[in-house]
Order: structure tokens, then C-alpha cells, then sequence
């Protein structure tokens, strides 16, 4: 069962993600958490910097989605702006908006990576799925207060998944 928290990659931020590599497994489809992977919670519309990553990621082919826990009003600027689709109250870890995706867009289980800062809901949601998982950092220590419980609850998972020497935070690997 721990094993389900484990990332395929562990990286620093989304801007340290070998994207190429992605291409060339096979990826196509770039699924994005929003709160705390591409913006601090405090951050009402995407920088510059995403803006320019996403548009990289979109020229290089990537179908790139933001699907997110949070409020159709949080995500729509960063949806709008950035140009991409979204699914808003996504109630992640359960399946059902990615099974939506799956459909919508006619991608294999394969062909998805997923990227986020939480065990709970972005790695073990998409690692039940099936897809290429990839965790990153959190982009600031502020948090909604379901995510608070949240943070409480992966600590004790981090301790276990590195007692097993299977994830140690600050261990980078591709």
C-alpha cells in the first residue's frame, strides 16, 4: 500500500522537470495541481515565469490541464491566462475527473503525467490511475486548512515511505 505514494520523479519545482524526457517516454498529456505546484495559495494569477513554461510546453505538444481541489473562481484566472483546460473541485484523490480526461480527450493511462506538492491527493490519486506521477515541492508553506490536515497526515507517511528508503523529501531523482 505505500508504495501507491511513491512518485515515478521527485523534483524541486515544475521548473526542474526534464519535460523532453516526458516527450520521449511517451507522455502527452500534462496534468498540473495548481495550489502550491504552480502558484502559492496567496497568488491569485499565474507569473510570468509559468506563463512562459507553459507556453514552452504547449509548443513542445503537451495537451497541459490544471485539475484542482479548489473553486471554479481560484482556478479560472490561471485556466484563462495560461490558456489551457481545467477541472476545478476535482475532489482528488478519487478517480472520477480523471476517468473524465481519459474519455474527453481519448488518452491512454500512459500517456498522462501528473504533477503536484501532495502525497494525498496528487500522487496517490494519479498513482491509482495509473498515470506518470511526479511530485514536487511546495511553492510556499501556506496552506487551505484542508490541506493543513492534509500536510499532517503525508508527514507521517514521509517518515514511513523513508524508514523504507523509498522517498526521502529533499532526495531529488528522475
Amino acid at each position: 500500500m505505500l508504495e501507491k505514494f511513491v512518485p515515478d520523479v521527485y523534483q524541486k519545482s515544475i521548473y526542474d522537470i526534464d519535460y523532453k524526457k516526458l516527450k520521449k517516454i511517451g507522455i502527452k498529456c500534462l496534468i498540473f495541481d495548481l495550489d502550491n505546484t504552480i502558484a502559492p495559495v496567496t497568488i491569485s494569477k499565474p507569473t510570468k515565469k509559468v506563463r512562459d513554461l507553459f507556453e514552452e510546453l504547449k509548443e513542445m505538444g503537451f495537451k497541459v490541464l490544471i485539475v484542482s481541489n479548489s473553486h471554479k473562481k481560484r482556478v479560472a484566472p490561471f485556466k484563462d491566462l495560461l490558456c489551457v483546460d481545467s477541472a476545478y473541485l476535482a475532489l482528488k484523490p478519487l478517480k472520477r475527473k480523471y476517468n473524465k480526461i481519459l474519455k474527453m480527450y481519448n488518452f491512454k493511462e500512459g500517456e498522462i503525467a501528473t504533477i503536484g506538492d501532495q502525497l494525498l491527493t496528487d500522487i496517490w490519486g494519479s498513482n491509482r490511475m495509473n498515470f506518470f506521477t511526479i511530485l514536487v515541492n511546495p511553492t510556499s508553506k501556506t496552506d487551505f486548512s484542508l490541506t493543513k490536515l492534509n500536510r499532517f497526515i503525508e508527514n507521517t507517511i514521509y517518515e514511513k515511505l523513508k524508514e523504507k528508503d523509498l522517498l526521502k523529501k529533499g532526495r531529488y531523482y528522475e
